[in-house]
C-alpha cells in the first residue's frame, strides 16, 4: 500500500481535508533540484485534523468524484 505524507492546507470542507504532498525531483537533462507540490483532498470522517497538521494519508475506493485517500494518523 502506497503512503503518503503530506501538509493540510484546508479544512474548510466538511469531513475533507486538502493535503499538499511536496516530491523532490531532479531534471533529466540539466541535472538541477526541484520540488513538485501536488494537492490531494483526503477524507476525515470526524473533523479531526486542522490546517498545519502533517499528517499520512492512503489510498481507498473512490468516495466522491475528487476523493480517493483516506487520512490514517497526524505524524506532527
Amino acid at each position: 500500500m502506497k503512503k503518503l505524507t503530506g501538509t493540510i492546507v484546508s479544512d474548510k470542507m466538511d469531513k475533507t481535508r486538502t493535503v499538499a504532498v511536496v516530491e523532490k525531483r531532479r531534471h533529466p537533462i540539466y541535472d538541477k533540484a526541484f520540488t513538485v507540490t501536488g494537492k490531494i483532498k483526503a477524507h476525515d470522517e470526524k473533523n479531526e485534523f486542522v490546517s498545519g497538521d502533517v499528517v499520512e494519508i492512503v489510498p481507498v475506493r473512490p468516495i466522491s468524484k475528487d476523493k480517493a485517500w483516506k487520512i490514517v494518523k497526524k505524524v506532527k
